[in-house]
C-alpha cells in the first residue's frame, strides 16, 4: 500500500524495529568500523558478495537509514548523505564531468555553487554558463551553443526566487542523453519532487529544511539506483565526504516534521509577502509565482506551496538595506535558511559575495536586495518586527 508523503517522512525506509532490538527510534551506531564473525564474511563483503557494513565511510546503519528514508521521501532508487550540501553539488558535479566538459547553469546560483564552477574551470577547464530557461526556444538556444555534460538548475532561484518549468527542462535534455541535476534546498521534498517530473538526480543541503533546527551541516543526493552505486563508490567513498552518525539521527530526527514546519514556513511567507508588497519603503517582492500568470502557473503545477523564502528590495541604498537589518530585534542577521528561527541576510555582500558584481546584476541580485527565510515564531511578530526596522528616518 502506497503512503501519503507525510506518514513517509516518519516511516519512509524504516526496518522493522525487531532489526535494532525493538527501538522505536533508529539507533545511533557511533562506531569508525565493524567486526567480521570470520576472515572468509570479511573476504565476501570487500568483494561485494554479502551484504554488512565495514568501516562507516563505506556505510553505517544510521546514515543508510537516512539515506533510505530519502530516497522514498524524492521518489528515487537510492540516496547517498554527504558531509554537507557543497560535498553533495561537488559530488555531483566532479562525477558527471571530466576535462573540458561543460556545465549549463540556470541563471542564479548559490555563490559556493558559482565559487565551485570557477574552480573546475580554473583547474579542469570543464566551463560553464548560464540560461534564462524562460522557455523551451530560449533553453534549446542556450544548448545549441555547446552541449554540456549535464544541466544544473536552481528552482526557486537563490535569492532571486525565479522559478523555472522542470518538466520542460527534463523534456528538452532527455531528448539530447542530458542529465538534469535539481538543488531542492529551497523547496525539500514536500514541495516539489524533481525525480517525479523527468529530472536525474536531486541534492539538497540537508542543513536546511530537512534538519529544521540550525544544528547539522550535511548534504544529501538522490538519483537511480545504477548511477547513485558509482557516486558511492567514486566520489563519496574515495573523496571521503561523508556524513557521521550523530548528524545523520539528528537528520532522521528533523525529517519527521518536515510537513507540518513547512506548512508554517509557507504560510507566513505569503503573508508577509503579501505585507511588505506594500510598504512604503520596499521596492520590489520576490516571492515564487509573484512575477506573472506563467510563473504562478508553473508553480500551482510542480510545487505543493511556494516556499518558506522571499526576498525584497529596499528603496534606496546598500546602506539602507544594512540599516534595516540592524534595526531588527527579534528576527537574527544570518545566512542558511530553514530554521526555527527567522534569518535575513544581504546576499550582495555575504552568499553571493563571492560572485562579481556584473555577473551578480545579470543575476538580478541588487545591492538593496534581502533575504529573509520565514522561522516558525508568530507571524504576527515577524512583521512587526519588520514594520519598525523599516521606520528610519535617516541614515544616522
Amino acid at each position: 500500500m502506497k503512503r501519503r508523503i507525510e506518514s513517509e517522512m516518519i516511516h519512509g525506509g524504516a526496518k522493522d524495529g525487531r532489526s535494532y532490538e525493538g527501538s522505536l527510534t533508529v539507533p545511533i551506531f557511533q562506531t569508525s568500523t565493524f567486526s567480521f564473525s570470520s576472515a572468509e564474511q570479511g573476504e565476501r563483503r570487500f568483494a561485494a558478495e554479502e551484504e554488512g557494513f565495514i568501516y562507516s565511510r563505506l556505510g553505517n546503519p544510521t546514515v543508510r537509514a537516512l539515506e533510505e528514508r530519502m530516497a522514498v521521501l524524492e521518489e528515487g532508487e537510492k540516496g547517498l548523505a554527504f558531509s554537507s550540501g557543497m560535498a553533495a553539488v561537488s559530488a555531483v558535479l566532479t562525477s558527471l564531468t571530466k576535462a573540458g566538459d561543460h556545465i549549463l547553469c540556470s541563471n542564479g546560483l548559490y555563490g559556493c555553487t558559482f565559487g565551485l564552477l570557477q574552480w573546475l574551470n580554473e583547474k579542469y577547464q570543464i566551463t560553464h554558463s548560464f540560461s534564462s530557461m524562460e522557455s523551451e526556444t530560449s533553453l534549446r538556444e542556450s544548448l545549441a551553443e555547446r552541449t554540456p555534460a549535464c544541466i544544473f538548475i536552481e528552482t526557486p532561484v537563490n535569492p532571486t526566487m525565479k522559478v523555472l518549468n522542470l518538466k520542460m527542462v527534463a523534456k528538452v535534455a532527455r531528448e539530447l542523453g542530458i542529465p538534469v541535476i535539481v538543488d531542492n534546498t529551497f523547496c525539500s521534498p514536500y514541495l516539489q519532487q524533481p525525480l517525479s517530473l523527468g529530472c536525474d538526480v536531486v541534492v539538497h543541503s540537508a542543513t536546511k529544511y530537512i534538519s529544521g533546527h540550525g544544528d547539522v551541516v550535511a548534504g544529501l543526493v538522490i538519483g537511480k539506483e545504477d548511477y547513485m552505486t558509482l557516486l558511492a563508490k567514486r566520489e563519496q567513498k574515495d573523496v571521503g565526504g561523508v556524513l557521521s552518525p550523530f548528524d545523520a539521527w539528528l537528520l532522521l530526527r528533523g525529517v519527521k516534521t518536515l510537513h507540518v514546519r513547512m506548512e508554517g514556513h509557507c504560510q507566513s511567507a505569503k503573508w508577509l509577502a503579501d505585507k511588505l508588497k506594500n510598504h512604503p519603503k520596499v521596492e520590489n517582492i520576490y516571492y515564487p509565482g509573484s512575477r506573472d500568470e506563467e510563473e504562478k502557473n508553473i508553480v500551482e503545477q510542480q510545487m505543493r506551496l511556494a516556499g518558506g523564502v522571499l526576498s525584497f528590495d529596499i528603496k534606496g541604498t546598500k546602506a539602507h538595506a544594512q540599516k534595516m537589518m540592524n534595526e531588527l530585534k527579534m528576527i537574527k542577521i544570518a545566512v542558511s535558511l530553514g530554521d526555527a528561527e527567522t534569518l535575513i541576510q544581504h546576499p550582495a555582500t555575504m552568499t553571493h559575495a563571492v560572485i562579481p558584481a556584473e555577473r551578480r546584476q545579470q543575476m538580478g541580485i541588487t545591492d538593496t536586495m534581502l533575504r529573509l527565510s520565514v522561522g516558525l515564531e508568530a507571524v504576527e511578530d515577524i512583521w512587526d518586527d519588520l514594520k519598525q526596522a523599516l521606520e528610519w528616518e535617516d541614515l544616522s
